[in-house]
């Protein structure tokens, strides 16, 4: 993975932030949410220290939460816009952005979102069977392939909460990228 990016030069928007008390597939638009340092978004399903990925308790409950904020760019919205329509929130995100690739992204790239609250990237989100179920043959549109053959997950990326603070549509981000060399994004 190449890529020439100075620290700080990426900034985008937050165009919309969104829970689901519940382990819902889609998740509800809000005013404001909540992070909080180590755990997530407050009042979220995904909230806590320990993984909360149904699937991924069943084979360890003890195992870190690499998954406590998930992020999609309104890009992706735009480029299958062409089949399918999707609003922020419907693909389970807790926030939506804009400006920023987010699959670009190296591993261990931490978001400054608002006045406070710091997200770092741990990875890719990995698309499942239910996202067609949300809208068919959704999965097929959100995984693809590169030259080389390899997997390319387009259905978001996965954050811990660095520091504390709420989010709201609105709000800046800003990227800071970490040592070279880079890391390229795997699923978590």
């Amino acid at each position: 993975m190449h890529i020439e990016i100075k620290k700080y030069s990426l900034v985008g928007t937050v165009t919309a932030v969104s829970i689901s008390k519940k382990h819902t597939f889609s998740k509800k638009n809000q005013n404001i949410i909540k992070l909080v340092k180590g755990l997530g978004i407050e009042g979220d399903a995904h909230f806590g220290s320990t993984i909360k990925h149904r699937s991924r308790v069943a084979q360890n409950p003890d195992q870190p939460n690499l998954r406590q904020v998930h992020l999609i760019h309104s890009e992706l919205f735009e480029e299958l816009a062409d089949r399918f329509h999707i609003e922020p929130g419907q693909m389970g995100e807790n926030i939506t952005t804009a400006g920023i690739n987010l699959l670009e992204l190296p591993a261990d790239s931490i978001l400054f979102i608002g006045t406070s609250a710091a997200i770092l990237i741990t990875g890719l989100r990995n698309p499942c069977a239910q996202i067609d179920q949300f809208q068919p043959g959704h999965l097929k549109a959100v995984i693809d392939q590169d030259g080389d053959g390899n997997l390319i997950r387009k259905a978001g990326i996965m954050g811990v909460v660095l520091e504390s603070g709420e989010v709201e549509p609105g709000d800046e981000i800003r990227v800071e990228l970490p040592p070279k060399p880079f890391k390229k994004l795997e699923r978590v």
